[in-house]
């Protein structure tokens, strides 16, 4: 017998071999979309494309059929984009009774938690979409997993490169919606954690066109003896956008806008990344942002899980998930794994401005006994979360 029909043979013998359940193998993974109407802003910021969160998730499913198909692994993407909280619940529930385990969510975190209890015992859920703090450090489901970045994982990664520049005096506004409250929050507690001091510490209410008065307004509401830089807790854009080159002080401005953390950006290139940008771009004929890699996270994770366990049982992909085991490419320069008490995925933050990458964070120097990911948000005695025993 030549070699070559040695070769085949050996080859037929071991596929033969695998198991029929991972010889065909119905994936069905659910996704539901709902972002409540934040109402008109009074600046000319560029809108959030309604599709961001979806087409994370259907680039994920196309790349789990790109290495299913090997072992003939089949994924199905069910979405949904609701137009109400109302449509969002309807939809998850009937996803739920027919027979959908896996999902990915991208809704704010009240409806989450709904969710998330209504589908107690029946489904293992993602969350794509809500940063609350709250999630992962008290407020926490055993079945729920994390791929958005939390606030304080955003804001450490703020505070952390502060520190390395030695900008130690901040001067900080917020905004007034309960999402700017909570980023502002959370860099209060960043700064404490690294040493920056608020010199400042201002809610902007104003309801001013700025388009026409922010050279008269924000040097007048800047004013203090001195800082080293102007952090900027606006989520929505209504006044942030306004905020550089228009301070008291001639400071740079970080936070929601100037250089900002994120969970993704078109200018992340490094480690295989231009490929997933290019890849993401043919498809939805866009830029690539952090709603999406959120999504892409999520339904990545169960494709890395069901072909390492051969199998869609929604119970076995949560354990390894949060197992030692788990390894999740990320075009991140590291792999990636979930933290066991509370479920949130650790992954490097990217600091940017609108056209480049400033650094990722962590930083070298900040150190951690189990890895300097965990440098980033709530660590384990931080939080009360337990998912794991």
């Amino acid at each position: 017998m030549s070699i070559r029909v040695t070769r085949v043979a050996t080859i037929l013998g071991l596929w033969l071999a695998l198991p029929a359940a991972v010889m065909a193998l119905d994936v069905r993974i659910g996704y539901v979309q709902w972002v409540p109407d934040a109402g008109p802003v009074l600046s000319n910021v560029t809108p959030d494309p309604e599709d961001a969160g979806l087409r994370g998730a259907e680039l994920a499913a196309a790349d789990n059929n790109a290495s299913g198909r090997f072992l003939d692994q089949h994924y199905a993407l069910e979405s949904h984009v609701a137009e109400s909280e109302e449509q969002a619940h309807a939809a998850f529930e009937q996803m739920l009774d027919d027979g959908i385990e896996l999902f990915v969510l991208r809704v704010p975190a009240e409806t989450l938690v709904t969710m998330a209890d209504a589908a107690t015992e029946r489904a293992l859920v993602f969350n794509a979409g809500a940063k609350e703090d709250s999630l992962r450090t008290g407020d926490c489901r055993p079945h729920v997993l994390h791929t958005q970045p939390s606030y304080a994982m955003l804001t450490d990664a703020l505070a952390q490169w502060l520190n390395l520049r030695r900008w130690q005096q901040a001067f900080l506004i917020a905004g007034p919606t309960d999402d700017d409250r909570a980023w502002a929050e959370a860099f209060r507690r960043s700064a404490g954690r690294f040493g920056i001091e608020l010199v400042a510490d201002k809610t902007w209410t104003f309801d001013a066109d700025l388009r026409r008065t922010a050279s008269r307004e924000l040097p007048l509401f800047t004013q203090a003896d001195d800082y080293d830089v102007v952090v900027v807790a606006d989520t929505r854009g209504d006044f942030g956008e306004y905020v550089p080159f228009n301070t008291w002080l001639p400071r740079p401005v970080v936070g929601t806008q100037g250089m900002s953390p994120v969970a993704w950006h078109r200018v992340v290139e490094s480690w295989g990344a231009a490929q997933l940008q290019n890849r993401f771009r043919e498809l939805a004929g866009r830029d690539m942002n952090g709603e999406d890699y959120a999504a892409w996270a999520g339904v990545r994770s169960l494709g890395t899980a069901v072909t390492e366990l051969g199998a869609a049982d929604r119970e076995a992909i949560r354990d390894f998930i949060l197992s030692e085991d788990f390894q999740l490419a990320a075009f991140k320069g590291r792999r990636l794994g979930y933290r066991p008490w509370n479920g949130q995925l650790r992954q490097p933050i990217p600091l940017v401005h609108p056209q480049g990458l400033v650094i990722t964070a962590p930083i070298e120097g900040f150190l951690h006994p189990v890895t300097d990911l965990d440098s980033l948000g709530y660590d384990a005695a931080e939080s009360d979360c337990r998912i794991r025993p």
